[in-house]
Formats: C-alpha cells, structure tokens, sequence
C-alpha cells in the first residue's frame, strides 16, 4: 500500500476516535523516523526561523505532542516561492470572463470522465443523494472542477505548502492576516493528526494550498466532514471514490445544504426602476425575497415567482459583452463555501447538468 494511502486511511481513522469524550491523551514519544529523512536545501527551510520554531513550541503545548517531533518536522518544511504568489488575487482592472471560465470544465474531455466515473460509481452516487439529499449532479460536478474524477489531485508536498502559507502568507493579500491565521490552523490540524496516527508528515501530496485527495478538502475539512462511505471501516479520500462521494454530500450538508432546492433561477430586469447597486451590495448572499427584488428592478422568472426564501443576485462577467445574471438560493451558497466564488459555483453546477445530458439523465438544478 503506498505511503500516502496508508496516511490517508490512518489520519481519518484516528480523527474520529480523537474527538471522542473518552478518548484518552497519547502518551509524549519520540520523533519518529520520517523526521530524521534528509532535508531539502538549508536556505528554504524553517529550521532557521525564531517564528516558526515558536509556533511548534506552541503547538507541541496546546496539543499534548513530542516539542522535539514538532520543532523537527516544521524545521524541515521547505518554503515554496511560487505558493505565496498563487495566493494572491488577479490584479485590479482584470477583466472576469464567465464564458471563458465555463470554457475550461464545461468541455468535452472533462464530460466523457465524468460520464465515466457516474457509471462506475452510480450506486455511491444514488446512495449519497437518497441519504444526505445532495443531487448526483452536484457531487459529479464538484469532483470533475476540482481534480477531473482524481486524475489531477496535486503533486506538492502539503506540509510545504501549509507551512509556506502559515509562515509566509503574502502580506499585499487584502485579508493577509486572517488568511495566515487560517492557514496556520490547518498546518496544525495536519500535524497533530500526523504525529499522533505515527505517520510521515512528509508524505502525503496536495494542491498549492494544501488541499488533498479527489474532493481536494483541507485537513480541517477531512477532519470534520470526510466519511467512510464504502464501509471498509476508514476514510480514504485518496483512492476510494466512494468515501469521496458521501464525503462531499456530508460537507454541503454541514454547510446548509437544503434538499430539494435548486441553486437558481432567470431573472430578467424592469430597466425602469432597476437599482443594481443596490441588488448586487450584498454579493452572493442570499439577502432579498423575489417581491423585495422586484421592488428593484430583477424578475424572477418560472417557478423562482413563487420561491418563499431569500435570493442573491449573481452577477457573472463576460468580458467586454454584458454580463449575465441569475438569483441563487441558499443551495447557491451552500456551493460557494466548497470556494467562494460565484463562477466556481455556476461551473460545478454547468459540468454536473452537462455531464447528466451526457448520461441521458435530467438535471434539477435551475436553468
């Protein structure tokens, strides 16, 4: 079994047996020997750094864990370079494109996968949608955006990249401070879970951020959410498709997902009383009924007239050609907390109708 696989199963497994009101500290241990591997060069490692030598001291206290195991696997975390740009926003005056941004996962490639994978995992996926309400499409789409069905789950070091962000998170970032204390959080949830299961922190591959496995979720996300729905008795979001399935149902779940209610509806505008400043201050969070978005020019159209709850208005760019716009529900945001954006949100939503047409299936979701 390879090593990542096997800290995969492991992490999981003890998490749920860590958040346990019997469960009983672990005894302090010594380093184990994944710490004593050889060091990438001297120049980017956090060995040197009185920061991040006091944050494993802090940790190792807050968490019960070897001070020593800590300082040395934060010490030979590798600063990355190019992860502190990524992170930072497109610059002002960039021109957001939704046609564009479909383009790249609305495409034939990425449709046939998907196809593929619903029909491999159709019984998971039927499963999933009858036991936690989150439409097959739904959980199709996600997978397909974020790693095209495990094809594309990340080949960067996670203790790297989670280290990079904790310790050197870019300060010309807007929220720099509340993204680095995030981060910081995440490194820790890595770490303690590492060295209490006794596996390598230096294992395990990710995307830039950290994120792992076919669903991509943070450590604080596998932690609280992963699920073992293929019944082997752990969690392996890695090489199981089944657990990734349940585990991103259980994650829209606790992020509000409703059942049965789609993520939009069309809207037109009345241009004699539209108040669009008005209707787009609040961004992607559901804050108007349809009669008060009415009140400021945006008609909600088919069977969104009668929708008792709040909407959003979503305002999606198209370049130099108007833009388009939709009212999303509260299932529309319970999309963006996968990652807020509203144009990640529409192309989960257009990849998971795209590949049930493909399939010859209906989709539920708005149009």
């Amino acid at each position: 079994m390879p090593h990542f696989l096997r800290f995969a199963l492991i992490f999981i497994a003890f998490c749920a047996v860590s958040v346990s009101a019997t469960a009983k500290k672990p005894s302090k241990k010594r380093a184990p020997a994944a710490a004593e591997a050889s060091a990438p060069a001297e120049s980017r490692l956090y060995a040197s750094r009185p920061d991040a030598m006091q944050f494993a001291d802090d940790l190792a206290q807050r968490r019960d864990l070897d001070p020593a195991w800590v300082r040395a696997v934060i010490g030979r975390a590798s600063f990355l370079p190019q992860v502190p740009r990524l992170m930072l926003p497109a610059p002002r005056g960039t021109a957001k494109n939704w046609r564009a941004y479909r383009a790249r996962f609305v495409e034939p490639v990425r449709i046939r996968a998907g196809v593929r994978f619903w029909n491999d995992n159709a019984a998971a996926l039927a499963r999933a949608e009858q036991e936690y309400g989150v439409p097959q499409d739904i959980i199709v789409g996600i997978l397909g955006v974020e790693t095209l069905y495990g094809q594309h789950t990340g080949n960067i070091r996670v203790l790297d990249a989670l280290a990079t962000l904790a310790f050197d998170f870019p300060e010309a970032h807007p929220r720099a401070a509340e993204r680095q204390a995030y981060f910081r959080g995440e490194l820790e949830q890595f770490l303690s879970l590492a060295h209490r299961s006794s596996s390598d922190p230096f294992e395990p591959r990710g995307s830039y951020a950290g994120a792992m496995g076919l669903p991509q979720f943070m450590p604080s996300s596998w932690a609280r959410w992963a699920v073992d729905f293929d019944g082997s008795g752990h969690i392996d979001l890695f090489g199981s498709a089944a657990d990734a399935i349940g585990s991103v149902a259980s994650y829209f779940i606790g992020h509000g997902w409703q059942p049965g209610l789609p993520t939009h509806f069309p809207v037109h505008f009345d241009a004699t009383r539209l108040d669009l400043d008005a209707l787009l201050a609040p961004d992607i969070l559901p804050s108007f009924s349809v009669s008060s978005m009415a009140a400021r020019g945006a008609l909600v159209e088919g069977a969104g007239a009668a929708y008792g709850g709040k909407l959003a208005l979503i305002e999606l760019e198209n370049g130099g050609d108007a833009p388009s716009f939709v009212a999303g529900t509260d299932n529309f945001y319970a999309v963006t907390r996968y990652n807020w954006s509203s144009y990640y949100a529409m192309a989960v939503i257009a990849l998971g109708q795209a590949v049930a047409a493909a399939r010859g299936g209906e989709s539920l979701r708005g149009q």
